[in-house]
C-alpha cells in the first residue's frame, strides 16, 4: 500500500489466522484484565474509571516489586550479589514509574472526586496487602497490620510470610558478615519479625565499606543502590501525600485514618538507617 494513502501494508509473514493459537490477548488474559473495572457510583461518574485503573495498575507494579524483592533476597542468601543488584535495579525503575503515576491521579480535582468518593465506602489504600508486604520486605514491619487481613486468609498468609522472613536489609547484612565485615551478632540473630531499628554499633562496618570502596566495591555499590531504593520509596510516599492533600485537603481517609496527617508520619519511617547515619561520619 502506498504511503500516499497513509496506510501500512501487512507483511506476508504476519500471522492473521489466530484460530487455535496462543495470542497476545490470551497470553495476557486481557478478557479478564480489561473486564475488571466496575465503577460503583450511580450515576456512574466519568472520573471513577481513572481512579480504579490508577490503583489497579499500582497493584500490578506492587506484585512485580514483591517478585523482584523476593528473588533479590534469595540471591543474597546464596551469595549472588551481582544478580541481586540486577533485581534491585529493576525495583528502582518500577518505583520511578509508580511515582510518576501520581501525576495522572492529580488531574482529578477536589470537585470531581467529591462526586463519587462517597460510593467507595470504607475501601482504602490502607488495606492494600501488597503494599504492606513490600513495606515488610524492606523492614517496616508491624504485627498489628496482620489483623487488618484476618478475614481474608489468602492475604493474611501473604503478609504473614513476609512478616516472618528476613528483610532485604537482613539478607544484605548477613552477606556482608560472610564477607568478614564486623556486623554485630545481635543484628544477625535479631528477631526478623520486628521492625528494623537503628543499631549504632553497625555504623563502623558500613563506614569500613565507604572508606575503602576499592576493596569492597560490590558492597559499596550495593549500599548506594539500597539508598536509591529508600529515596525512591520516600519520593513515592511524598507524592502520595501531596496528591491526597491536593484532592481532599485535610479530610479523614475513607478507611478511617486521619488522611494526610497519617501519610505524613510515614515519611518518618526508614528502611536502612545506618546507610544514612554513616554519611555524617564520612570525612568528619
Amino acid at each position: 500500500m502506498s504511503s500516499e494513502q497513509n496506510e501500512r501494508a501487512l507483511e506476508d509473514g504476519i500471522v492473521t489466522d489466530l484460530r487455535d493459537r496462543m495470542t497476545y490477548g490470551s497470553y495476557l488474559e486481557l478478557d479478564t484484565l480489561l473486564s475488571a473495572q466496575h465503577p460503583v457510583s450511580r450515576p456512574e461518574h466519568h472520573d471513577e474509571m481513572l481512579f480504579i485503573i490508577q490503583h489497579q495498575t499500582t497493584e500490578l507494579w506492587l506484585k512485580l516489586l514483591l517478585h523482584e524483592l523476593t528473588s533479590a533476597r534469595d540471591l543474597l542468601a546464596s551469595d549472588d550479589l551481582r544478580e541481586a543488584l540486577k533485581r534491585i535495579a529493576r525495583v528502582k525503575r518500577i518505583q520511578d514509574v509508580m511515582t510518576q503515576q501520581w501525576s495522572v491521579l492529580a488531574t482529578l480535582t477536589p470537585t470531581e472526586y467529591a462526586q463519587f468518593r462517597g460510593a467507595l465506602g470504607n475501601s482504602s489504600g490502607f488495606q492494600s496487602v501488597q503494599y504492606r508486604a513490600v513495606e515488610f520486605a524492606l523492614g517496616n514491619k508491624n504485627e498489628r497490620m496482620l489483623s487488618v487481613f484476618r478475614d481474608h486468609p489468602e492475604n493474611l498468609a501473604l503478609l504473614t510470610t513476609e512478616y516472618e522472613r528476613p528483610t532485604l536489609y537482613d539478607e544484605f547484612l548477613r552477606f556482608a558478615a560472610r564477607r568478614e565485615l564486623p556486623v554485630p551478632a545481635e543484628i544477625l540473630d535479631r528477631d526478623v519479625r520486628e521492625a528494623y531499628r537503628p543499631h549504632p554499633e553497625l555504623v563502623p562496618a558500613i563506614r569500613e565499606i565507604y572508606q575503602d570502596p576499592q576493596t569492597y566495591w560490590d558492597l559499596y555499590e550495593a549500599c548506594e543502590d539500597l539508598v536509591d531504593l529508600e529515596d525512591n520509596f520516600q519520593f513515592w510516599r511524598f507524592r502520595h501525600l501531596k496528591t491526597v492533600t491536593r484532592t481532599i485537603g485535610m479530610k479523614h481517609g475513607t478507611g478511617g485514618s486521619s488522611g494526610a496527617a497519617f501519610l505524613q508520619r510515614a515519611l518518618e519511617l526508614t528502611f536502612f538507617p545506618e546507610l544514612y547515619t554513616v554519611r555524617t561520619e564520612i570525612g568528619g
